[in-house]
């Protein structure tokens, strides 16, 4: 092959990865993307879990403070029950007049601030002893759990009841039963811890406004909670928030709905063990509202990266498209013949190298035609110039009509000479073609002083020690051929030496 086909093929090759690069382009800028997306992505789920984490050691640390001074206020007042239990059971506390017996059975805890006072019955619920009073009134709990509880449960320790109202005020009562030295059944020791102390609790806190915490019995029997509503407490919410869940860890945590407001929040408890727990409540909104904005912050800095690689992107595919565009054009210029518009010599030769190539791989016939104009010199000098141009664009738009399919290469060799390249044709279907164009030229040249061409055909199926030369000499034999035989005809190179006349 020439040196000028070799440069083409170099040419080609380097316009075919020119014209990859928008793709490559295109997909650099999308890893990229997706790159940047990945990592920030990442860093939001870490940022995210970092949240959660916080507000759950938050929430843990606040409900275990409100517990342990809740509990401890619990356990301050049952010590002053446990301490009037056994100095009841002393024998010489009925020989001592009222104001003693009082002091001996009654602490300063029982006059506490949100404390009430701690009272005695008997066996029979009668109330016998009241702090707070030298005559006690006569009264009668006999009914109340915290008085049959302690009856008919020797074992059960202390007794928190439900929140209700007690001596004028809404309270829990606590209590403990009191028993004669053979076990007998003598009556309870109870007192009272009024609302406003959870109220003073919670006052000192700073909660958002979705912020729950709710102190429970365990049993499931909800004592307080803020924001205060009477409707709930009293009321069991076992099922409602697992607690058998909480009662089955001693620290930890869960998500739920509220039951007024259905907000689902994040809910930590710090210790089951005491006898009221303290559940903390957050909305999840709240949990994640700084990891939101910071995320809507991320996020909106990625789209902007996104935006601007894409502009980017877009910017630099359209120069490449430009240039491979201007490439294309003067590679078009530089393979095409400027008259006719037909592929020039140049581009032929790597065209039928490259289909020689592939019909010898494939074991495929591949035909070639030369086409050369009868009389040009003759028909040039007689009309001049400008009409032997027009002759040749005929020409070439006759050879153009007829040969349309994919893999043909037309082209005009120079002068009034022309060839197609027919790859996948036998010498049969390579004269049937040629006679078409041989009969439009005919046709057309009409009014043309009767141009005519004169074709030389000729067909093989290539072997791979062969060059496509041998193809061409043989279609260019059958060319001359074909002009000894008197012209305007088409004659075949047939498989042997000789030259076989096409009628």
């Amino acid at each position: 092959m020439n040196s000028g086909g070799i440069i083409d093929r170099i040419r080609h090759e380097m316009g075919r990865r020119r014209r990859m690069s928008p793709r490559l382009l295109i997909l650099s800028s999308v890893v990229t993307v997706l790159g940047f997306s990945a990592v920030c992505g990442s860093i939001m789920l870490e940022m995210r879990r970092n949240a959660q984490e916080l507000a759950r050691q938050t929430q843990e640390n606040l409900a275990s403070t409100i517990s342990a001074d809740i509990n401890r206020t619990i356990e301050l007042y049952d010590l002053s029950l446990r301490s009037a239990v056994s100095s009841l059971a002393l024998p010489q506390l009925s020989q001592v007049d009222d104001a003693i017996r009082r002091l001996i059975l009654f602490d300063h805890a029982a006059t506490a601030p949100h404390f009430g006072a701690i009272q005695v019955f008997d066996a029979r619920g009668d109330l016998t002893i009241d702090s707070a009073s030298r005559t006690p009134d006569k009264t009668n709990r006999g009914a109340e759990p915290y008085f049959t509880v302690q009856r008919d449960q020797p074992d059960h320790g202390l007794y928190i009841s439900s929140p209700m109202q007690h001596r004028g005020a809404y309270s829990i009562v606590l209590s403990r039963r009191v028993s004669g030295p053979d076990g007998q059944f003598r009556g309870i020791v109870a007192g009272s811890i009024r609302f406003s102390y959870f109220q003073e609790v919670f006052s000192r806190l700073r909660l958002a406004p979705q912020d729950v915490i709710a102190v429970i019995a365990r049993d499931g029997t909800l004592i307080m909670r803020t924001p205060f509503s009477a409707d709930l407490l009293g009321s069991n919410v076992m099922a409602k928030i697992g607690m058998n869940a909480v009662l089955s860890q001693r620290r930890g945590w869960f998500s739920g709905h509220g039951k007024l407001d259905a907000i689902a929040r994040m809910y930590v408890w710090a210790d089951s063990t005491r006898p009221l727990v303290v559940l903390v409540g957050k909305s999840w909104n709240d949990v994640f509202a700084m990891w939101r904005a910071e995320a809507i912050r991320i996020g909106l800095i990625l789209l902007g990266l996104a935006v601007i690689v894409a502009g980017f992107t877009v910017f630099f595919i359209r120069e490449i498209d430009r240039r491979a565009e201007a490439e294309r054009r003067l590679e078009e210029l530089a393979t095409t013949d400027a008259l006719t518009g037909l592929t020039n010599r140049r581009k032929f030769d790597i065209a039928i190298d490259r289909e020689w190539r592939r019909a010898a791989r494939s074991n495929a016939p591949i035909a070639l035609m030369i086409i050369d104009a009868d009389h040009f010199k003759a028909f040039n000098d007689s009309y001049g110039h400008q009409a032997g141009d027009q002759v040749l664009v005929g020409i070439a738009l006759c050879i153009g009509d007829t040969v349309q399919r994919a893999g043909d290469c037309a082209a005009r060799f120079g002068g009034e000479e022309f060839a197609v390249l027919l790859p996948g044709l036998n010498a049969t279907a390579a004269q049937a073609m040629a006679e078409t164009i041989r009969e439009k030229v005919e046709l057309w040249s009409g009014g043309q002083a009767g141009v005519t061409v004169s074709i030389g055909v000729a067909s093989m199926t290539p072997n791979p020690a062969q060059h496509w030369s041998v193809l061409f000499e043989a279609a260019d034999k059958a060319l001359y051929a074909a002009k000894d035989l008197g012209r305007n005809r088409c004659v075949v190179a047939a498989s042997r030496s000789d030259l076989t006349l096409v009628a």
